[in-house]
């Protein structure tokens, strides 16, 4: 009979490496194995999630989007942990609010890629490379979730807290992992927070680690030929490596929404129950300027449920602001923390995120 530890050890593992058959009779042991202690309820709970299949089907259902096993994603090999997450997008670019000149740079882009063959067969490739720059909140990551749902693919973010690695030479190591998977088969993939990687190679701060680490990112640009669509995010596109800019084929900068933007916003995220009449939109989205896409979202999203729990509908002008001035604050107390955080992280040596100081990096 197993013990409780080895039963979690085999449901790990088995989970890890994506064997359904020997996940599900490792859980069955482990029920049974509670049931055995009289933990009666902590066994139905979980034989309830093993029957529902709450966890593995979503899994499951994301791995068939590009035809793939859990054992295939590209891992650490030090770690273990997967490079990858695989997101079925349900956002569309028409839902969402962006500036004329990008969404008309976008629509470009997806009829390339859906011309692709008639564009090869003159010689020519579609826009395969595309970087997006601004600050945060302002559309980047979704309007990447719009562009790989309209053209019916799947949108793998690329996980940079799991690709830098303290071993030297190991995220050079997993970068070619990664690109070696996105080449396999057609896929929007998102390098978010790409200046993780990207940043400029004269910055002093930056260990030489690093740098030669941007030095094989853009061989890998560079040579990189399949059918899959590489963008790039960040917000901070000011550190990023001079020689990065002209390998991507667009530079899309996403900005914050001025006020019609910002009008267009707060309707659409409260349409479910509409706006008082005579809500002085105009003056309100006048007020908000500044702020991002998220922050305009937040406040109409907080607006109405706040509505819906006083049973006023439809939303009042006073919940609005109500909701802006919550957001305010939000955004000046994350701002405060940000600030200091960032001032107590430059008087410290520069560390990975699994606190090896890179100062000191070692061979495995």
């Amino acid at each position: 009979m197993s013990t409780t530890g080895e039963l979690v050890r085999r449901i790990v593992q088995a989970f890890m490496i994506g064997d359904a058959s020997s996940f599900r009779t490792a859980a069955e042991e482990y029920i049974a194995e509670e049931r055995r202690k009289n933990h009666h309820v902590l066994a139905r709970d979980i034989e309830k999630l093993l029957l529902n299949g709450a966890s593995t089907t979503a899994s499951a259902r994301t791995l068939a989007l590009i035809g793939t096993q859990s054992s295939d994603l590209p891992r650490d090999k030090e770690r273990g942990t997967v490079l990858v997450e695989i997101i079925e997008p349900k956002r569309t670019l028409e839902s969402l609010v962006l500036a004329e000149g990008i969404r008309n740079t976008l629509s470009a882009v997806i009829h390339e890629n859906r011309h692709a063959d008639v564009l090869r067969s003159y010689g020519l490739r579609p826009a395969s490379k595309i970087l997006f720059c601004g600050p945060p909140g302002c559309g980047k990551t979704v309007a990447a979730e719009g562009v790989a749902q309209a053209l019916y693919l799947p949108l793998v973010l690329v996980r940079f807290d799991a690709i830098v690695s303290s071993y030297l030479g190991e995220t050079a190591a997993n970068l070619r992992k990664v690109f070696d998977f996105v080449r396999t088969r057609p896929m929007v993939a998102l390098f978010d927070e790409f200046d993780a990687i990207g940043k400029s190679r004269t910055a002093e701060e930056e260990h030489g680690e690093l740098k030669r680490v941007v030095n094989s990112f853009l061989q890998m640009l560079d040579r990189f030929r399949g059918e899959t669509l590489l963008i790039a995010a960040t917000n901070h596109q000011g550190l990023l490596d001079s020689a990065l800019w002209r390998r991507f084929d667009e530079i899309l900068f996403f900005d914050r929404p001025d006020t019609e933007a910002i009008r267009e916003i707060l309707v659409r995220n409260t349409t479910q129950l509409g706006l008082e009449q005579g809500t002085d939109l105009e003056r309100l989205s006048r007020g908000l300027c500044g702020m991002s896409h998220a922050d305009i979202e937040r406040i109409a999203l907080d607006a109405t449920k706040a509505s819906i729990l006083m049973n006023r509908h439809p939303i009042e002008a006073e919940a609005l602001i109500a909701s802006a001035e919550n957001q305010r604050r939000r955004v000046s107390l994350t701002d405060n923390m940000t600030s200091k955080s960032e001032q107590h992280a430059s008087q410290l040596p520069t560390h990975d995120q699994r606190g090896t100081c890179l100062d000191e990096v070692r061979s495995p």
